[in-house]
């Protein structure tokens, strides 16, 4: 019975890794990809972490897979989120058919202040607009 729960830890972990993997393949754009590659990594990697905690079953190992799950869920979104905006300051095009892109207009890349909502940046006046990228909106990537 603990081979057959593995089993499908192991395999479903697996599966959401596939999933991450294809979306960094299929998605347009760098936002897009972190966002698949993130959620599915973790939930992958945490898959795999339960099972291989349920089949070996030692307190210490199922100690030091909580951690890391918990190390996973706490960092991977963070970490995402710092180079998903690393690359929107630094101009990675988005995706053509991207609706709505709240932070335009409202980073000056001279002073790098974002401004709220409520402002609007000194010297942004003139900024053109941000690059989307011409890819086949059809199939992205």
């Amino acid at each position: 019975m603990i081979e057959l729960l593995t089993a499908v830890f192991l395999v479903g972990g697996a599966g959401f890794m596939l999933i991450a993997a294809l979306g960094l393949l299929r998605m347009p754009d760098l936002l897009t990809r972190m966002h698949a590659t993130t959620k599915a990594g973790v939930l992958g990697a945490g898959l795999i972490m339960v099972g291989a905690a349920i089949f070996i079953g030692q307190l210490t190992v199922v100690v030091k897979a909580v951690a890391v799950i918990a190390f996973l869920i706490l960092t991977a979104p963070v970490a995402a989120h710092a180079i998903g905006r690393a690359g929107y300051f630094m101009g990675v095009p988005l995706w053509s058919q991207t609706h709505t892109d709240e932070l335009e207009g409202r980073y000056d890349p001279e002073t790098h202040i974002l401004a709220s909502s409520s402002e609007k940046p000194s010297g942004n006046d003139d900024q053109p607009p941000r690059k989307t990228s011409d890819s086949d909106s059809s199939r992205p990537g």
